[in-house]
């Protein structure tokens, strides 16, 4: 599932599922990370933005891809999250790029 630019909010279900993890692991990663405080809605039903799916996707990549512990993932987004956010976003495109070429390799063959 990728990022719709017309939606405003995604629930914790999509997100779990766009990173290919929990959402007992995304409510976890809410009480360790200040910086992610998603929305929520009447019912207590959390509500990610594009711009908290961005920052779980770090998270997500320094914690299980670099080994980060969650403290040094912490002080790594506290230091220069600019930099980790343009990082995910290369990651992602090139994803997004290698699926692409994929499917266009099995069209070909």
């Amino acid at each position: 599932m990728e990022l719709n630019p017309e939606r405003l909010y995604y629930s914790i279900s999509e997100v779990a599922e766009m990173l290919g993890t929990s959402q007992s692991q995304i409510r976890f990663w809410e009480k360790e990370f200040s910086m992610l405080k998603p929305k929520k809605n009447k019912k207590g039903n959390r509500q990610f933005t594009p711009d908290d799916i961005r920052l779980l996707k770090t998270i997500h990549h320094l914690v299980k891809d670099q080994g980060y512990t969650l403290q040094g993932a912490n002080d790594k987004l506290k230091s220069d999250h600019r930099l980790e956010k343009k990082r995910i976003d290369v990651i992602d495109t090139l994803k997004n790029l290698k699926s692409f070429l994929e499917e266009l390799k099995e069209g070909i063959d």
